[in-house]
């Protein structure tokens, strides 16, 4: 696999090899975790350390679980995601969006109304990646962070083809580079919070932003 993502930041990277409506594949809910234990509690310790409490947070392409730290206590969570009746099982939704991305990027909120955001092992599967990101960087506080983790798993028909060409490294650069393209997000990270001792469990990677353009010196 390639660890370059610069050749296919381009149309061809985002088909997939089902390009059927995202709405029938997603129809029957799935009450299954994608990451084992051990990569849901990288990404639980992430949210530890990103999302303060109190805090209002969107968790974008949710379903039925959303691995919040079960100590914090936000001041609101709201989802969006494909499946209501896996939206509807979330204890910590407080309110929910049923909506394809896909279909229609822009999101139905006010500008800077959450104070951080989340998509967790969801983003290989953005066909307007760039045009979500932008909008998630207009519904995000000024400085709020979001939080954008994945693993090695996917639904494969489903994954756009960039991310079947690159590697693990590539993965990173791509999704850091979808803030960039975005154009209103700065002080972005790209961390490697695979669980240790590696191979004995899913390695989860992560990218974060903090909202807003990058101040001019």
């Amino acid at each position: 696999m390639s660890s370059d993502p610069n050749q296919l930041f381009s149309a061809n990277a985002f088909r997939r090899v089902d390009e059927t409506p995202d709405a029938q594949f997603y129809r029957q809910p799935r009450f299954v975790t994608h990451i084992d234990e051990g990569a849901i509690a990288a990404v639980t310790q992430l949210y530890r350390e990103y999302f303060a409490a109190g805090s209002t947070l969107l968790d974008l392409m949710s379903s039925w679980v959303s691995h919040l730290p079960p100590e914090v206590q936000y001041g609101r969570v709201v989802g969006l995601g494909m499946n209501e009746a896996e939206l509807r099982a979330n204890p910590r939704l407080q309110a929910y969006v049923v909506q394809d991305l896909n279909q229609q990027p822009q999101l139905p909120f006010a500008d800077a109304e959450f104070g951080g955001g989340a998509i967790c092992v969801s983003v290989d599967y953005l066909t307007q990646p760039v045009a979500v990101m932008q909008e998630l960087g207009r519904v995000l506080q000024p400085g709020a962070p979001l939080v954008i983790t994945f693993s090695n798993r996917c639904f494969p028909t489903k994954a756009i083809a960039a991310w079947h060409q690159l590697s693990d490294q590539g993965h990173l650069q791509l999704v850091g580079q979808y803030l960039q393209a975005a154009g209103n997000w700065h002080g972005i990270e790209l961390l490697d919070r695979s669980p240790r001792p590696r191979g004995f469990s899913d390695p989860l990677f992560a990218v974060v932003g903090q909202a807003g353009a990058a101040q001019r010196p």
